[in-house]
């Protein structure tokens, strides 16, 4: 963007959307860096510092999310655990259960612990622990990941 272009609200929204900042705080980053990556880039950093602020908060709501894969002969069961039922009913919730339990289906986890650190299946370039990290950003609260379950037909 050149710095004298003004900034138009179909990017603020977007960026908005992408990182989870309110208006205002994406509005003043790409006024100040006038670059929507890098921009970005900062809201997201900001994002996971927050979220780091609040690992320590308890976690007594959530979903059990459960996935079968077509073939019937794998399943899995994700424990995706939140601060209030108000988040764990919110459609960032849901779809970060949905694609945890695709994960695990997919990459095989023993624990929470070993999921985080894997690679994204559908974004090698980001950790599991991002995009939960991203997913509290947005939400502002607390989640976490509790028991990891995954049965394949034939395994024991």
């Amino acid at each position: 963007m050149a710095s004298k272009k003004k900034i138009d609200v179909k990017t603020i929204k977007e960026l908005r959307e992408r990182t989870g900042a309110p208006m205002m705080k994406v509005k003043k980053v790409l006024d100040e860096v006038k670059d929507v990556k890098k921009a970005e880039q900062i809201l997201k950093e900001e994002g996971f510092k927050k979220a780091a602020k609040r690992a320590d908060r308890a976690t007594n709501a959530g979903i059990v999310q459960v996935y079968q894969h077509h073939s019937g002969k794998i399943a899995c069961l994700i424990e995706l655990m939140s601060e209030t039922d108000f988040v764990a009913k919110n459609e960032l919730f849901q779809e970060l259960a949905k694609n945890l339990a695709l994960q695990v289906a997919s990459m095989g986890a023993k624990d929470a612990k070993e999921l985080l650190k894997q690679d994204y299946i559908r974004d090698p370039k980001m950790k599991v622990e991002d995009l939960v990290k991203e997913v509290i950003a947005k939400t502002g609260e607390n989640i976490m990941i509790g028991r990891v379950v995954r049965i394949e037909m034939g395994e024991e």
